[in-house]
């Protein structure tokens, strides 16, 4: 029968491969947010476990977890794809989120704290930021992130895990309809629908999330293209 001293490091060892699983996950995750992994983008296995160091089957395990939450897609005997959706796919995901949104913010109303406000005034602050840097891939990454908080804070993690899905296909949907960053989310929007959570106006923060859901879904246009990536020079220096 294997010993304490026998079982910890396989804890241990098992404790370090689920770590580096996530890394490669967030670097993943947050260059597709980014806009630096584009929408159709091969993800290839033997490519990327050669840049993170990790073996393929690792980094098989982060593309099907990336699939699992419809940000990769995986094809038979082809490999995974950065989510490249559809304009069906796209009304879809508007159609989720007006569902979504506004109980997500009912919640959060109810449950609000000084400490969860200041939190969403916090990360509105690192937007701002970003903008005056005219740092677009902050500003994409953090405006995305700015939905999936509110959903954190709400406390409902079904809700949090809907909205984190949603709000990075939204990220894709952005790129591939070319919509500009500056009208497609707004920060003063941000901003408004803070306010109306600070007064705990529910009635006007559904009402200002509808319209900024409203904007980001008309800032989009149907044309796109693609074009090849280089994955080394995109992870370059993050591994």
């Amino acid at each position: 029968m294997p010993t304490k001293s026998a079982r910890k490091p396989a804890s241990q060892a098992r404790l370090e491969r689920e770590n580096t699983q996530d890394e490669i996950y967030e670097k993943i995750y947050v260059a597709i947010l980014e806009h630096r992994l584009h929408p159709g983008t091969k993800l290839g296995e033997e490519r990327l476990a050669e840049i993170f160091g990790a073996s393929r089957a690792r980094i098989r395990e982060v593309l099907a977890r990336l699939a699992h939450e419809q940000i990769v897609e995986l094809y038979p005997q082809r490999g995974a794809y950065v989510a490249k959706p559809s304009i069906e796919q796209a009304l879809d995901v508007f159609e989720a989120r007006r569902l979504i949104e506004p109980a997500v913010l009912r919640r959060l109303i109810e449950t609000l704290t000084p400490e969860k406000l200041a939190r969403l005034r916090q990360h509105q602050e690192l937007e701002l930021d970003a903008r005056r840097r005219d740092d677009k891939r902050a500003v994409i990454r953090l405006s995305g992130e700015f939905h999936s908080l509110a959903a954190d804070l709400a406390g409902n993690t079904a809700l949090a895990r809907s909205m984190r899905e949603l709000s990075i296909l939204t990220c894709l949907m952005i790129f591939l309809y070319d919509a500009p960053t500056s009208s497609s989310c707004r920060a003063d929007e941000h901003s408004q629908i803070i306010e109306a959570i600070a007064k705990r106006d529910p009635a006007r923060a559904e009402r200002l999330m509808r319209e900024h859901l409203d904007h980001i879904e008309s800032s989009m246009k149907l044309e796109h293209a693609t074009e090849e990536v280089d994955l080394e020079a995109i992870f370059r220096g993050e591994v």
